[in-house]
């Protein structure tokens, strides 16, 4: 393996000195735009890349937001992800992203490793298995923006977004309940989580408005 090329490597081939190189691939305002040309150039041609861990560390910023979702592999998520990564990079942002695999364990390492990367912020969407939230708490004692979506935990003063799943599960039952349908079951995911819990409600509350029983036999929990 080579040497990695340093800003003193530059600065030896050019005969300038190292601050100079270091300003201007900083874009310094003290360094002249003819220099800062010749010297990006010059470090562009002799393969140099920025040590942008040391440059997150000095400004206390990486520019990076952490995202952690159950599974990838979800048309659901990677709309989510999609959309999370077009406006992140509309304001100078990039992303990473890991999956819990709906693992609790995961998820805790996956949340330690994000606040080790030295992530400006990070968004969650939970884990079936995740039963504890103290994972998350280095984030809020450090003044790190927290944002659950979907499936989401009542932090205090921290951000949620999800869609009423209430309504959405009294609607998709009160339309089966048009179509003739009186013996419904309702198949669910983990009611630990709020997303499916409030389905489910919406479901109970549509059999009741329109005066059908409801019992254990209506709901598969998978």
């Amino acid at each position: 393996m080579g040497k990695k090329l340093t800003i003193y490597d530059i600065a030896d081939k050019l005969k300038v000195s190292p601050a100079t190189v270091s300003r201007s691939l900083n874009d310094h305002p003290s360094i002249s735009a003819k220099t800062k040309q010749r010297i990006v150039s010059h470090a562009k041609a002799m393969g140099y890349r920025t040590n942008k861990f040391a440059v997150n560390l000095r400004q206390q910023k990486s520019n990076a937001i952490g995202v952690i979702v159950p599974k990838l592999n979800s048309y659901f998520m990677s709309t989510v992800i999609s959309g999370i990564e077009k406006v992140a990079n509309t304001f100078g942002y990039n992303l990473i992203i890991s999956q819990s695999l709906e693992s609790e364990e995961k998820e805790k390492l996956n949340a330690r490793t994000l606040y080790e990367s030295g992530v400006d912020a990070l968004m969650v969407s939970l884990a079936y298995e995740t039963s504890d939230y103290d994972h998350f708490s280095v984030f809020k004692n450090h003044n790190i923006p927290l944002l659950f979506f979907d499936r989401v935990h009542q932090f205090e003063n921290c951000t949620k977004i999800l869609i009423d799943n209430v309504q959405a599960g009294f609607d998709a039952t009160e339309h089966l309940i048009q179509q003739g349908c009186s013996s419904i079951l309702h198949v669910s995911g983990n009611l630990n989580r709020s997303v499916y819990n409030d389905r489910l409600k919406g479901f109970k509350e549509a059999l009741n408005q329109y005066k059908i029983g409801y019992s254990s036999f209506n709901l598969l929990e998978t």
